[in-house]
């Protein structure tokens, strides 16, 4: 390659054309494609790695822990799950064109979080900005920004999410200035944005959860107008068992003859 087309593509940031110049120039040599259609196959190879690249950066900044796709849940185990309600929603996109709440409900082990991580990262393999965050850890950022004042800065940050994912809502109790926080933060993206949620807890349960019975009503109100529920309760765990017991067994007792 000439150096002074090295340079002007290293100043375009045009990296991948830089890596793969000889390769395509020598395609061209020997197909001989029309000028209109080299030009596009150039274009159209820069632009599917430039799309790849972004989609791996929101996937990163996702912070997700375990990348669970749909396509390895396995719906046969667990044949109470409605399947084609939730691949409906799941193809249709319509979680996010909705700006819908996605609520996972279930014992520990069913899929859930596997579930909704799956929806999470569907969203983001078409263009949308998402976040992964465990309740606990979200529970922590609302309990500092309590303390440094931040609390408006954190809600504006976890607002503008196309999708966020709130996994294992529950465990610890809130005081009342929490759930104010938290109900803000359902507030800000209510109609605006899709919101995913996992819990073992049923609404039910909520009030005990947030300490505040009026909060408590508000946010399941707003969460229940325009929602999905999977309710999983009678879902199996779908993790593997492997026990080796590190005890004796007991004795009968008795004396042989």
């Amino acid at each position: 390659m000439d150096q002074s087309v090295q340079k002007q593509l290293d100043f375009l940031k045009l990296h991948h054309l830089a890596t793969t110049w000889e390769e395509l120039t020598k395609e061209a040599s020997r197909k001989k494609p029309s000028y209109h259609r080299f030009l596009c196959d150039v274009v159209e190879a820069e632009y599917e790695h430039q799309r790849e690249n972004r989609r791996l950066a929101r996937i990163r900044r996702a912070r997700i822990p375990e990348p669970l796709v749909m396509e390895t849940f396995p719906f046969s185990r667990q044949p109470r799950l409605e399947k084609r309600i939730v691949m409906d929603s799941y193809d249709s996109l319509s979680f996010i064109t909705q700006s819908q709440v996605l609520l996972f409900i279930g014992p520990t082990g069913c899929g859930k979080t596997g579930l909704a991580t799956a929806f999470l990262i569907h969203a983001i393999n078409n263009d949308r900005r998402g976040r992964f965050i465990d309740f606990k850890d979200l529970t922590a950022l609302l309990n500092q920004s309590q303390a440094d004042r931040s609390g408006r800065q954190l809600i504006k940050h976890f607002s503008c999410y196309d999708c966020l994912l709130i996994d294992e809502m529950g465990y610890a109790p809130f005081d009342t200035q929490l759930a104010g926080l938290l109900f803000d933060l359902i507030k800000q993206r209510h109609r605006k944005h899709c919101t995913i949620i996992t819990t073992q807890l049923g609404f039910e349960e909520w009030p005990k959860l947030l300490g505040n019975q009026h909060i408590s009503a508000a946010l399941i109100d707003r969460i229940t107008e325009n929602c999905l529920v999977c309710n999983m309760d009678s879902c199996i765990s779908l993790r593997p068992k492997n026990i080796n017991l590190a005890t004796k067994p007991k004795s009968s007792g008795k004396s042989p003859n």
